[in-house]
């Protein structure tokens, strides 16, 4: 048998494939999915996203992201505005609550981050960050 390197693209769907498994089982204490970790986390770095920008951001549709913001909104970890002050967007919000849930959320998932690239030197994980960036942008072109 012939000891072939595997497919850049089937090595980064297993990786991609595993490391969303091992988020969730770190999340899983939080009672967060990785999709609602990634809202929380956009909501902080872009307070009053649109839910429709936001669904784009997660992956996720316009439809489920409406349903996790109520889900997210019922746990007091998300707030958004009754009505909309122009047009008919309702721009979300972290809680107080919300931000100490994703603080300790980002905590566990720097720590998947870290298990999956402790094999690598700082220099390999550098270099693995510019090629996936640059993969990104090749593929949206």
């Amino acid at each position: 048998m012939v000891n072939t390197p595997p497919q850049v693209g089937y090595a980064l769907k297993h990786a991609q494939s595993l490391l969303h498994l091992r988020m969730e089982e770190a999340l899983r204490p939080l009672y967060l999915t990785v999709s609602q970790y990634s809202c929380l986390h956009h909501l902080r770095r872009e307070p009053g996203i649109s839910a429709a920008a936001l669904a784009r951001a997660t992956f996720v549709t316009r439809q489920s992201m409406n349903a996790m913001l109520q889900q997210l909104i019922d746990r007091d970890l998300v707030a958004r505005p009754s009505r909309a002050e122009s047009g008919r967007a309702l721009p979300a919000m972290l809680t107080a609550v919300g931000t100490d849930a994703l603080d300790a959320a980002q905590n566990l998932v720097d720590g998947v981050e870290q298990r999956m690239l402790a094999g690598l030197s700082a220099t390999e994980s550098a270099a693995l960050a510019r090629g996936l960036a640059a993969c990104v942008n090749s593929l949206e072109e």
